[in-house]
């Protein structure tokens, strides 16, 4: 998980960002979760599929954290923007990307974004603050960067997939998937699910991850669960494209 997950169906709240205590408090842990995530692809090539990639593009990351996905985008964009609230993952972050100049880093959230009008051709955000109602200020401004035929991806875990997605269900009972999955497609995205596996190294790297990610308790029975090194775990991919003409929610 990222940050959110908050209250009744995980909605963002309005104001200063929700603190996320695993990458916040653990960043060197999430580093070796985020290297262990996606192992085969899997997310990537549907990334890829559902937006038309994102090849001499400019890309915004909405709470990109400590960067780890900017290197990845700039591979192939022209540009790539980082937007974090969190100080201290914005300082690891521009170390992380100093060598390049076509990254840049800002200090800010997804609610109020320091950038132009129609200046992105991709906004991308991946387990961050995009969880459902309440994310509706960030829908609006992804729309106002948003070049004509720009695509908002959002990534986010899917609770209904075993077995990471029963770990969630323990932790955050009152998660609603359907009416989450209902929010965005009130909003106008399309859905696509896509199973991934997360392969870590060393088993004892996916015990240190699970015990960031979940309470004592479940992080117990998901080092039980896993019998080695590998876990599938499946993820929603939302997407909404910017038409000409589009009215912006207020």
């Amino acid at each position: 998980m990222r940050r959110g997950y908050a209250g009744f169906g995980g909605q963002p709240k309005p104001g200063p960002a929700i603190p996320s205590p695993n990458i916040w408090n653990w960043p060197e842990v999430y580093e070796t979760e985020n290297r262990a995530q996606d192992a085969d692809g899997e997310l990537w090539d549907a990334l890829r599929a559902e937006t038309g990639g994102w090849e001499g593009a400019d890309v915004l990351d909405v709470g990109c954290g400590d960067g780890f996905h900017l290197p990845r985008f700039a591979e192939r964009a022209a540009t790539v923007t980082g937007v974090e609230p969190h100080p201290p993952l914005v300082e690891r972050a521009r170390r992380r990307v100093a060598d390049d100049d076509r990254i840049v880093v800002h200090t800010a959230g997804a609610e109020r974004l320091p950038l132009p009008d129609a200046c992105m051709d991709l906004v991308h955000a991946r387990t961050a603050y995009f969880f459902g109602p309440g994310c509706e200020p960030g829908i609006a401004e992804a729309m106002r960067v948003l070049r004509p035929g720009g695509v908002l991806a959002v990534v986010d875990l899917d609770f209904t997939v075993r077995p990471y997605g029963t770990w969630l269900r323990a932790d955050l009972p009152r998660y609603d998937p359907p009416a989450v999955d209902r929010f965005f497609a009130a909003h106008g995205f399309a859905l696509r699910r896509v199973l991934s596996t997360w392969r870590f190294e060393r088993r004892a790297d996916l015990e240190e991850v699970l015990r960031i990610e979940f309470s004592a308790r479940t992080a117990r029975r998901a080092i039980d669960d896993v019998a080695d090194r590998t876990v599938r775990v499946g993820y929603r991919l939302h997407t909404r494209r910017r038409v000409d003409g589009l009215v912006l929610p207020s």
